[in-house]
């Protein structure tokens, strides 16, 4: 089942508010918690308000367990732009956009949680092929030039 919640007329540009909510998408709601607390941007702060309505929207409204809700959709839509005028040198004026954001999540709990996997540490690095054609060009060129200078050297004998 879906769940959502929607913070509309939000001041902030929507897209400042993309950038936090596009590392939110598929996450389980706890992670996604987590991301948001840790995160310094302003428009964290109004993600987690929004997030925490629909947590408890799931709670009371739909009877789901908050464990299971994984985020499905995050998304930010652009609100009405407040257009101010600001004083500008020889009497001209230059335009203010105070831009708003409408910010919609839907969690449901009809998606697995997926938990990443642990990259193993490996000790030898992995080198280009590139590289091992240039070393293996440059030693039969060694090889020749040592062939031709021993022939010489041979027949100055």
């Amino acid at each position: 089942m879906q769940v959502r919640a929607t913070y509309r007329y939000a001041k902030i540009s929507p897209f400042k508010v993309r950038e936090v909510t596009r590392a939110i998408q598929g996450l389980p709601v706890s992670a996604a918690l987590d991301l948001v607390a840790f995160s310094p941007k302003k428009a964290a702060g109004l993600i987690a308000k929004t997030l925490k309505s629909a947590v408890a929207n799931a709670e009371n409204n739909a009877n789901l367990r908050v464990e299971g809700l994984v985020v499905k959709e995050a998304t930010v839509g652009e609100g009405p732009t407040m257009k101010r005028l600001m004083t500008r040198a020889r009497g001209s004026g230059s335009r203010i956009l105070k831009r708003s954001a409408h910010i919609r999540i839907v969690l449901t709990d009809e998606i697995e949680i997926k938990t990443r996997d642990k990259k193993k540490k490996s000790g030898a690095k992995k080198s280009s092929g590139k590289k091992k054609a240039h070393t293996k060009a440059t030693k039969d060129t060694k090889d020749e030039t040592k062939g031709t200078k021993s022939a010489e050297a041979e027949a100055k004998e």
